[in-house]
């Protein structure tokens, strides 16, 4: 009876071994996604944007990711459904159109996510990759200020120094590229280092509040997250497709939808459409201490790869205060301070 009982506790001790080794591989897995995915998408759109020739209109662009995001989720919503036609689009029918005034709350976020991704190719094509990717950070004093605001969310003393160490940080390398605007902008001729500041702070704002917006009418909602993404699809798709027609409207009747996009267009636009829903699946691996790393080490390899791919200089105001942003974003992290929720489609 005894060695039996030893058996089967040395088996069990194995299989938690087993399982402990799974996760952890799990877990740098999840590490090497996130880092990825973050640097990636940024360097793939100031390449993009930095080329020369042909530019595509970057308002057709939003609304391409914006289709794919609604076809994947919606293909996964069928999966669900057990690849059922007809209870997935009575499904749908009953989530998108009588239950009406649940769909129109979605509404209001699209809106702001719609102006986001614009924002951003704006700011990225008018910022280096490196810069970008620091002051972009300020969307976690942003959504820490609009959860204390909206949700009545309490923050600690810890917690407002990283927040002040994160605004000194950004400001200590607007600083450093004020000096230098020429010398940042070398790499092209149509490009505003004010156009692409405003577009990032503004980015930041809309950020803020549209996680935290979500994150409040998502509290006592049973509806899922594939759903969720669809009715901001629909909602993204027709605000992108308004925005299109105001801004580019003309010159994409006389060109057309596609014009000026190459192999390397569709890897920014994929990027865009998936790698949040990849980042959603791996971030359940993932806990806060392990976003942070992430965080830091993306912008490491963006400014890395910024000055072997973009002549990126860095000096040391801009490596002081990427180095307060990152220690703020750790500790930011590790103390429980949430960007905006990953599981939407957009790069966080």
């Amino acid at each position: 009876m005894a060695a039996g009982s030893v058996s089967q506790a040395g088996e069990e001790k194995g299989v938690s071994r087993g399982q402990s080794d799974v996760n952890r591989k799990l877990k740098y897995t999840s590490l090497a996604v996130l880092v990825v995915q973050n640097a990636s998408l940024i360097l793939s759109i100031r390449y993009v944007r930095t080329l020369p020739g042909d530019q595509l209109f970057t308002t057709s662009a939003v609304v391409m990711a914006e289709v794919l995001k609604l076809t994947t989720c919606l293909l996964i919503i069928l999966l669900q459904k057990r690849c059922n036609v007809k209870e997935t689009t009575l499904f749908l029918v009953d989530s998108l159109v009588f239950q009406y005034k649940d769909t129109l709350k979605l509404a209001v976020p699209s809106l702001i996510y719609t102006l986001q991704n614009n924002l951003q190719y704006i700011a990225i094509s008018n910022l280096p990759a490196a810069t970008f990717q620091v002051t972009y950070q300020l969307k976690i004093l942003t959504t820490a200020l609009f959860s204390v605001m909206m949700l009545r969310k309490s923050l600690s003393r810890v917690q407002w120094v990283s927040l002040l160490l994160l605004f000194a940080g950004v400001a200590v390398v607007q600083v450093q590229q004020e000096g230098k605007k020429e010398a940042s902008v070398s790499d092209g001729t149509n490009q505003s280092y004010t156009v692409g500041l405003v577009a990032v702070v503004i980015s930041c704002l809309s950020s803020g509040f549209a996680g935290v917006y979500f994150e409040k009418i998502l509290k006592g909602s049973s509806a899922s997250v594939w759903m969720r993404n669809v009715q901001l699809g629909v909602f993204g798709i027709v605000l992108g497709m308004l925005g299109l027609w105001w801004n580019d409207g003309d010159a994409i009747a006389e060109r057309g939808f596609f014009f000026g996009y190459t192999g390397m267009v569709w890897c920014v636009i994929f990027n865009q459409a998936f790698g949040g829903l990849l980042v959603a699946v791996v971030v359940k691996y993932a806990d806060n201490i392990l976003k942070g790393f992430a965080t830091s080490f993306s912008i490491i390899v963006s400014t890395v790869t910024s000055i072997y791919l973009f002549g990126f200089h860095v000096d040391l105001l801009f490596t002081a205060g990427a180095g307060l942003v990152i220690g703020a974003v750790y500790i930011d992290k590790a103390r429980g301070v949430e960007s905006p929720p990953l599981a939407v489609f957009i790069t966080d």
